[in-house]
Order: structure tokens, then sequence, then C-alpha cells
């Protein structure tokens, strides 16, 4: 996130610099007896724009340290906030994809504080009255052993917030000395954990904040860490700090106590913020292309993740558990819904070898780019389908595929002669042929053992490359043996 960023802020509980902020709260139930961990979450999520969140600065991954620097990022007397319109809108879709109340106006406030990371001395945010709240995030995740089930559950969002970031400290350990980023911040997403325990019934404990953690495992290692602590701490006859803790690996460092006021202040340079449900709400004199109005922007959401497994499950009859594959790898489910289109097989035929084939073989790939196209697959079932080349034939050929992705699926087949056997004559011949060269396991049949007449099926498949009907093999073989 840039100094001055887009940034938004969700608390799940979400967040500011140009961006976003979410609080999610939830609870963490530990091993030890009559303990409770009660876990709030602040997400800090960067907006995608192209100049940050009060400033026309430019926003560019990987430029030159404070090389996106306006005067008003460097905290120069006299400079003022200018917000970005973008920047708001990205808010309320946030707020709608995650079903809060978008207030109609929001207010924006300074929190003081003095770091060099932070030049002015105050961070603009949105503390009282924030764009979004109380909304729902609904999620499923699988249980049980197979077959696995789908549980759904929620978790709730106590307000987004847009909110300026910080810069980015570097730390010169060779030289002792500190240098300050004001083009970004951090990076694009990172977590700061709420935690704190109680015993059911009592009230909440003191909380301490777990700071800028930039994964989900170590997300999840940083609360469990916290909440074995907390609880060890007062099973010791100690007392919990109210403070703020910083991750290192599995380690947490001591920062600074959270009970500094931050003084919150109503933001002078800025006036309140309005979004306006439609058009037709805008007030006159005012150009609605200039302003942010909802019932606009709630057009252009696309399909949500719950909406879209949904709808994958109801419309193809695949599997939840495929539907998550779908959806977690990016492309996959174009790629599935392209194949569909352009194949004559059933959905849950098409699922099976995009999931097992297509989706395992990009795993093996370093630069995660697909070599064979969806209408090449598609052509490979539709042959499969219509009976010219076998299921084991067609893997074959999808290997060929990966290999040399510029061959069509037509010209693999010919050039390695894998057409299905058709004359019922040649394939008599070399049924009657391995029946010959077998009468060992002629005789065993005809005493009665007919799995042995698997082995001279697999015999007849090696001998024609897989390019036969099982069905009309096992057909011809139990006359010839019988």
């Amino acid at each position: 996130m840039s100094f001055n960023t887009r940034f938004m802020k969700v608390t799940v509980k979400c967040h500011q610099f140009g961006r976003h902020q979410l609080f999610i709260s939830c609870a963490l139930f530990s091993s030890l007896p009559q303990m409770v961990g009660v876990v709030g979450l602040e997400v800090h999520a960067q907006i995608q724009s192209t100049s940050k969140l009060f400033s026309g600065s430019r926003v560019r991954f990987l430029a030159p340290p404070n090389s996106l620097v306006s005067y008003f990022d460097a905290s120069l007397p006299g400079t003022l906030p200018v917000l970005n319109r973008r920047c708001v809108e990205a808010a309320v879709l946030t707020g709608l994809a995650l079903n809060c109340t978008i207030n109609r106006k929001s207010l924006f406030d300074r929190k003081h504080y003095f770091y060099a990371d932070m030049p002015a001395g105050y961070q603009i945010t949105q503390q009282r009255v924030p764009i979004a709240v109380d909304g729902m995030l609904v999620y499923s995740q699988f249980e049980g052993r197979r077959p696995r089930y789908v549980v759904t559950k929620s978790v709730k969002i106590k307000q987004i917030q847009l909110e300026q970031d910080s810069g980015k400290s570097l730390h010169d350990e060779e030289r002792s000395q500190t240098l300050i980023d004001l083009n970004r911040a951090a990076g694009q997403l990172r977590v700061d954990a709420n935690v704190s325990v109680h015993r059911p019934g009592e009230p909440l404990g003191v909380r301490t904040e777990v700071k800028n953690i930039n994964s989900v495992r170590h997300l999840a290692k940083a609360i469990d860490y916290e909440i074995q602590r907390q609880m060890e701490v007062l099973q010791n006859g100690w007392t919990v700090l109210n403070e703020t803790r910083s991750r290192l690996l599995l380690c947490c460092m001591y920062i600074h106590s959270l009970s500094l006021s931050l003084r919150f202040m109503p933001e002078p340079n800025l006036p309140p913020l309005f979004v306006y449900e439609s058009e037709a709400s805008v007030p006159a004199g005012v150009a609605p292309a200039h302003v942010v109005v909802i019932d606009r922007l709630s057009i252009q959401l696309p399909e949500l993740p719950f909406v879209k497994r949904t709808r994958l499950v109801e419309t193809y009859d695949i599997l939840q558990e495929h539907s998550f594959t779908l959806m977690n790898e990016d492309g996959l489910m174009d790629y599935f819904e392209s194949v569909v289109q352009m194949t004559k097989a059933e959905p849950r035929k098409v699922i099976g070898w995009v999931i097992k084939d297509v989706f395992l073989g990009l795993l093996q790939l370093s630069d995660q780019k697909l070599p064979v196209s969806p209408g090449a697959v598609a052509e490979l079932i539709n042959l499969v389908e219509s009976g010219h080349i076998s299921s084991s034939t067609a893997k074959q050929v999808f290997q060929e595929m990966w290999k040399a992705p510029e061959k069509t699926v037509g010209q693999i087949v010919k050039e390695q002669d894998l057409w299905m056997i058709k004359d019922k004559e040649e394939l008599q011949n070399i049924c009657q042929s391995v029946v010959d060269s077998h009468p060992e396991e002629v005789q065993i049949i005809r005493g009665g053992n007919k799995k042995v007449l698997n082995k001279l099926m697999g015999e007849v498949q090696r001998e024609t490359k897989g390019r036969t009907d099982p069905l009309q093999v096992r057909a011809i073989l139990e006359k010839m043996v019988s």
C-alpha cells in the first residue's frame, strides 16, 4: 500500500491510506478447560486504483523508494487532502459484497500518533462514522471424512472504513538506522489480530493486538500462540497487558501499550462524504457523473463466490467439492464452462477431465499457463463420446497435447494411428490370435474361472494400443472360449 495510497480497512472488523477496513469477530475455543479465546480481525486491503487516497501521486508496484511522493504525502505545510473517488467506489462495492449497510453520510477523523512512517503526526481515518457498517460474510467449509459434507457459516463485519496508509519502514541493521519509503506501506493485504481470553459467562478479557500479519497460515499460528500465552499468564496469576505485539516467526515481541491516547478528532480539511442511493436522489445542480451512486455501483458487482459455487452445482450437477476446486484456481471455472459449451458430453464427465487432467497438469507447471485450450479438450472429449477413440487412448492423446500444444487432436490421433478399430473381422482375428497364444488361460476359463478372461482382454488392449471397445472385445472372447 502506498503512503496515502488507496486503502480499505475491514473490522471483521475494514482500513485507510486509501484502504478499506474490515473488522471480523469470531470465537476460538481452546483445548484448555473453561477458557475461550475471542478474536477480532482488522484486515487492511489495498484498493486497485491508479493514484493514492488523498493525493494525485501515482501508485506503481516496485517503484524506486520515494519516487511517487507528492507534497501532501510528505506532509509539507499548507498541503491539503483531495479524496480519490475511485477509492470511495471501491469501498462501497466492498460493502455491498459483504452485505453491509452503506452510510449515506460518513466522516473523516484524525488519529494522532508520532512515528517516522507518518510524518504529519496523524493519520486520516474514519473512526466515528465509517462508510459501511454491520455486514455479514457467509462462507462454506468441508467437515468430516468421506463422504465430506459442506457446512455454511458466517462472520460479522463490524465496519468498513477508508484510511490513509502509513509509509514503509526499512530497517538497516548493519548501519543501525531506519529508512522511510513514502511510496507505499507493507503490502496489498495484511491483518492485525485482536485477541483476548476469558471464561464463559464472565466479561471479556484484556485484549492484545498482533500487528502486520501477511498470510493465513501465519495468522492462524499467531492467534494460537497468543491465546495459549494469555491463558498461561492468567493461570500463573499474572495480568494480561493491553499492548500491541509484533509477530516474528513464532515469537511475539512487545511494542507499546494500547492505552496511549490516539486523540481522535474530526478531520478539519475534509467535508462529510456523501453517497447517494440512485441518480434520482442526487441533489439538483450536482452532476450524477461527479458523485458516488450506489445503484450504479451495484450493477458492476460481479458474481460473488458463494453464488458462483451454488450456480455451478445446480447448473451442472457437479459435486460441491468440485465447485470449490473450480473457484479456488484462477481461470479454472471459465475453462470448465468453456469446455462444457463446446462438447456434447455431460458436465460430470467434463469435470473429471478438468479436475483430474487439466488441473493436476497445471499444478506441475512453473508458469501456471495452460498449454491446452478448452476447445482442444472439448474436441478430445467429443471423439470419445462419438466412439472414434477409446477413453484410455484419449488419456494418451491428452499427454501428447500437453507436450505439443501446437498439434491438433486429429493430427495426434492420425500420426499415432489411434483411431478405434471398427472392422469386426479385424478385431475377431486379433482376439483369435490372443486366444490361440494362451491355451492355459482358456482351459482355466472353461473350467469355470471367468475372472481370467480379464487377462485375455488386457492382452487384446495391449495388442491394439487401447483402440478397441472393451464390451465388444469381451463379447467376442466369451464366444471364442465358451
